[in-house]
């Protein structure tokens, strides 16, 4: 299941201020990319059900988290870990290449 964070406030409540693994998908309506991505965050959030948790921003209603986090291109993912940026993966990726990446990072 993955999650849609619609204020800064939520962002901070559910990203920043909780223990284990998330993951942050940074997108919009508009981007192709970013619609391709979709279907595979909702793979690899029943994937890593129970590991990781999966949200989504979209960048227009949400600007502020885009600024902070200087999102300057999307589809663009940030894997946080107790509430700290752990890593990132920037652009479309098939289920298996985000699944890999997923692993690298959360070891």
């Amino acid at each position: 299941m993955v999650t849609e964070i619609k204020t800064a406030e939520q962002f901070e409540k559910d990203i920043l201020g909780k223990s284990g693994f998330a993951l942050v998908d940074f997108w919009a309506v508009w981007c192709r990319p970013c619609k391709m991505m979709g279907p595979v965050i909702e793979g690899a959030s029943e994937l890593f059900e129970g590991q990781v948790s999966f949200y989504k921003v979209n960048v227009d209603e949400v600007s502020e988290l885009a600024s902070k986090y200087e999102i300057m291109s999307i589809p663009n993912m940030i894997m946080f870990k107790d509430g700290k940026p752990v890593g990132s993966i920037t652009g479309y990726h098939p289920i298996a290449e985000l699944k890999q990446k997923i692993h690298d990072i959360i070891g």
